[in-house]
């Protein structure tokens, strides 16, 4: 699960390593999030060749607000045929309004359930879907 100010790594080449969930998007007063939800996050570090943004500092990148996908959690999801999946660190796609990755690499495995949620190009990019 998901909330407020928890940390993920950033599982794309956009040059972030590290962001920190500010919402979860859905309903109102959500609080959790799960595989395949869409947060608001800030960068908390990036690379210095961040291709992210162009023109900006490398001080200002970590300060960027980005929408993100959540493709790897700590915590068990349970399958619709009663298995559970679950993975090692907590991980995020950076995506556009539309839902498509800023990224052009996706790495380590991303959960099945990206599939069902309409994000077939993050699915379509990644190494591994588990």
């Amino acid at each position: 699960m998901i909330q407020e100010q928890t940390r993920m790594d950033v599982a794309d080449n956009t040059g972030a390593k590290e962001v920190e969930t500010i919402k979860v998007l859905g309903n109102s007063g959500r609080r959790y999030g799960t595989v395949g939800d869409v947060v608001i996050a800030v960068i908390k570090s990036a690379t210095p060749t961040c291709d992210l943004f162009k023109k900006v500092t490398k001080k200002d990148k970590k300060k960027r607000i980005v929408r993100c996908v959540i493709v790897r959690t700590r915590a068990a999801v349970r399958r619709e045929d009663g298995s559970y999946i679950r993975f090692d660190r907590n991980a995020a796609v950076i995506v556009d309004k539309e839902g498509n990755p800023v990224g052009t690499r996706i790495f380590g495995a991303v959960a099945r359930e990206l599939r069902a949620k309409k994000f077939m190009k993050i699915v379509s990019l990644a190494t591994e879907v588990v």
